[in-house]
């Protein structure tokens, strides 16, 4: 946990790379869900626009990005650039506030990326995930890279 007096919020050029990374992966995560379905439906291929399918990739997503704030507040790329998500009540990130986080993202992203800007030019230097979750990002220069446990 860190003092909030003493955040300092990820660069951009950080950011942008960790998004960047964390997405790679989830979409490594998504190609090995959709063979999955694709193997449970006797190799029969999804229709485009199924809502079920699109439904199943996001849950697929959102527990991706839970499971890693929720244990230790760290994705991958979040912990290769030493970044940690905190909650503003100094407690673990909750499923909850996973759960805002990742929607109000998406939110953020689709309003051509100005939620996860605001943080750069916004008063409080809070992204609308940020705000609406009730937590922040930390980048600690002299973070250790803790070792990974199998479930974490």
């Amino acid at each position: 946990m860190t003092n909030k007096d003493n955040l300092i919020r990820p660069a951009l050029f950080r950011h942008l790379v960790i998004i960047i990374y964390d997405l790679l992966l989830l979409f490594s995560i998504l190609l090995l869900a959709t063979f999955i379905i694709v193997a449970l439906n006797n190799g029969t291929a999804i229709g485009p626009g199924n809502p079920f399918y699109i439904a199943y990739l996001f849950i697929v997503s959102f527990i991706f990005y839970g499971w890693f704030w929720t244990h230790g507040g760290q994705t991958l790329g979040m912990r290769s650039w030493k970044v940690t998500l905190y909650s503003q009540t100094g407690q673990v990130i909750s499923w909850r506030q996973a759960m805002l986080r990742f929607a109000i993202s998406i939110v953020a992203c689709l309003a051509l990326g100005i939620g996860i800007w605001w943080q750069y030019c916004g008063k409080k230097n809070q992204s609308w995930p940020d705000q609406a979750s009730g937590t922040y990002l930390h980048y600690s220069k002299d973070s250790k890279t803790k070792p990974m446990t199998r479930l974490s």
